[in-house]
């Protein structure tokens, strides 16, 4: 069988032409100077003027270029090539300038050469990893003494159900690779597109043990029972830009959130 970062390099590729004519990436509003970044991430930022970002797993980097309008010196990364190609035409549009490399992230420390205020990340990155581990411990390289790693993520419970949520399918943990063929995007459930991928499910456990023993303190946790994004099956706006699914209302985390700082010695 082909590698994970094959199948899924292949996956992302395909989604780019559909996630970019799709109104969940609202290309021309964004292109007017509509920011991408959602209240969840942008409180634990705080001011970015001045400070350099390493934003991971960009896809074609509209969060990573409205980083940059918010003052930071951002580098952005991502698997799949034709994401950062449209990625850099992009920032030649918005005229910032956003820096963008194509790499796997586990071979990040041997392209990039810097160290970084800030580490960011945000929705549905984690999950094609295989080993959280190594996520933190390159996290961890590339923070300077004292900076601060930021990540917005989809909530691992969420995970563990049938797209219809009628069903728990899968394990919470970590239990083996999840080998699927999907049809469309989240952005475009009727693109025409078909696509095999692989990922994996991480625990809260995983994902916060990850980063604490790879010298990292957990300033903020925080969980919500709303998306901002309508990215699920059978969901309604509860309020303004808050989405939950319609069976579960608001029982139910969807998102959690961590700001957490590299120990400086």
């Amino acid at each position: 069988m082909e590698s994970y970062l094959e199948i899924n390099r292949k996956s992302w590729n395909a989604k780019v032409d559909p996630h970019l004519k799709s109104d969940f990436y609202f290309l021309d509003e964004f292109l007017k100077g509509r920011s991408s970044l959602n209240s969840i991430e942008l409180e634990l930022l705080g001011n970015l003027e001045d400070k350099s970002v390493l934003h991971l797993q960009c896809h074609f980097g509209q969060d990573s270029i409205s980083l940059s309008r918010l003052g930071g010196k951002v580098t952005g990364i991502d698997l799949s090539d034709k994401a950062i190609a449209e990625a850099k035409q992009l920032a030649q549009k918005c005229d910032t300038d956003t820096k963008f490399i194509c790499t796997d992230l586990y071979n990040l420390p041997n392209v990039l050469d810097e160290k970084f205020d800030i580490v960011f990340t945000s929705y549905g990155t984690i999950g094609w990893l295989p080993d959280l581990n190594r996520w933190a411990k390159v996290i961890s390289h590339f923070l300077k003494p004292d900076g601060k790693f930021i990540m917005a993520e989809f909530h691992p419970v969420i995970w563990m159900f049938d797209d219809d949520f009628e069903e728990v399918k899968y394990n919470y943990f970590n239990e083996k690779p999840i080998i699927e063929t999907y049809e469309g995007t989240y952005a475009d459930p009727s693109a025409d597109i078909v696509q095999e991928y692989v990922m994996w499910n991480h625990s809260l456990t995983e994902v916060l043990q990850s980063l604490i023993d790879n010298h990292l303190m957990i300033h903020q946790f925080k969980e919500f029972d709303w998306s901002p994004y309508p990215c699920f099956r059978h969901v309604e706006e509860s309020e303004k830009g808050k989405w939950r699914i319609s069976k579960f209302g608001n029982k139910v985390p969807l998102v959690f959130a961590i700001d957490a700082q590299k120990k400086s010695s």
